[in-house]
């Protein structure tokens, strides 16, 4: 049946939507091909309409193919959309380096369009400003720029941006800039407090 390939593919990725299943290169080219020969078989009843004059019927069985195709062809469009959507926000989420599952689970095309957006997306994050920016660390706004955190571990000195002098000891709260603690959270030596 004409678009039951299409309609697969798409009920296959819409089935998986907590994870990118793997690319069904096996499915998108038999879709490819059978719209390649859906174009062939009415290039060649247009042709041999002219000469037996049976048009009327011809000219339903090409619109029908021609129907069948077009549904296809947007069915391999949602297909891949998709799919860079997904990648797209996995960047945000996981950064450069994806996991080996999810690796695993795509094209070659797919890798290469990750690679390069990552590298856009980094090329125009050094672009911002003097130094440049990160858009990676707070991908939802801060509710407030100063948080309590507490210092997990014997650090000692730590000088703020504006020249202040602290002593971070073992258990030591602090109320600072987010700014300013945003690296220490991640190293381990501050938990932010609620």
């Amino acid at each position: 049946m004409f678009g039951e390939k299409g309609y697969n593919l798409i009920k296959e990725l819409a089935r998986s939507e907590d994870n990118l299943p793997p690319y069904n290169s096996d499915l998108v080219n038999e879709i490819s091909h059978e719209i390649t020969k859906q174009f062939e078989e009415n290039r060649d009843d247009a042709q041999n309409s002219t000469i037996d004059g049976s048009e009327s019927l011809l000219l339903n069985t090409i619109r029908i193919r021609n129907g069948a195709s077009k549904r296809n062809i947007r069915c391999l469009m949602a297909y891949h959309y998709n799919r860079l959507k997904c990648l797209r926000t996995m960047r945000w989420e996981f950064g450069s380096i994806l996991p080996p599952d999810i690796k695993a689970n795509l094209s070659s095309d797919e890798l290469e369009w990750f690679s390069n957006y990552s590298k856009t997306l980094v090329n125009y994050m050094k672009s911002i400003g003097e130094d440049g920016i990160n858009l990676a660390v707070d991908l939802k706004p801060p509710k407030a720029l100063y948080i309590e955190v507490q210092c997990l571990v014997d650090y000692g000195r730590f000088e703020l941006s504006d020249g202040t002098m602290l002593l971070l000891k073992k258990n030591s709260r602090h109320y600072l800039p987010r700014s300013e603690c945003e690296e220490l959270i991640r190293q381990g030596v501050f938990k932010h407090i609620s």
